[in-house]
């Protein structure tokens, strides 16, 4: 399987941080975003960012910026779509996708998740850690997500469906296991965003 291009999800709307785009807020010598593609970019074979409204607010990154093609805020998945669609242009098979307000996700989160997919005819998996209530939490923002499901993709999004995991196990999406749930630990709120800064 060729290396997957890789897709940063910024599309959501930030209600709790008080609105604006999350990913562009200050941590460490950079800020969210710049931490999320400093970690994802030597993974994948290409880089864009999923976000909607006004591109030019992330120009200075020099990525390619996808806007969801379902209306009205549709979730991550309507970012998925955007990517899958950008990745097929391209001539991928497949993406990864990351959270831009998840600045600590594992070094070897592509190769775990292509390992977990492995003999898949359509490679679908999610990113998940072991939790004791229910055995193992999925992230759903981390995932590999195959070019060939697209349409079907787009039919369920606009048949109303936004839960990532309904979709995925639709499709016997599987987990990848990753040891460290504080590897997923995302940024909500302003006290996230200190907590954030201090183990940066």
């Amino acid at each position: 399987m060729k290396q997957p291009l890789g897709v940063i999800l910024a599309g959501g709307q930030a209600t709790r941080m008080g609105g604006g785009d999350k990913g562009l807020l200050p941590l460490g010598q950079g800020t969210l975003l710049s931490s999320v593609i400093d970690r994802l970019e030597p993974q994948v074979a290409g880089l864009a960012l999923n976000a909607n409204g006004d591109a030019a607010r992330f120009s200075d990154l020099g990525l390619p910026v996808l806007a969801d093609s379902i209306e009205g805020f549709a979730g991550p998945l309507a970012g998925v779509l955007a990517g899958l669609d950008w990745a097929a242009e391209q001539g991928a098979e497949t993406i990864v996708t990351a959270a831009a307000d998840t600045p600590f996700f594992p070094c070897d989160l592509v190769p775990r998740l292509l390992l977990a997919a492995d003999g898949m005819t359509h490679p679908l998996a999610l990113a998940a850690t072991s939790d004791a209530k229910r055995g193992s939490a999925r992230h759903p923002t981390f995932g590999l997500w195959p070019v060939a499901l697209r349409d079907d993709l787009r039919a369920a999004l606009q048949g109303g469906l936004r839960k990532v995991v309904l979709w995925t196990q639709a499709h016997d999406g599987r987990e990848a296991m990753f040891p460290e749930e504080a590897a997923f630990f995302n940024v909500n709120t302003p006290e996230d965003l200190a907590k954030a800064e201090a183990m940066a």
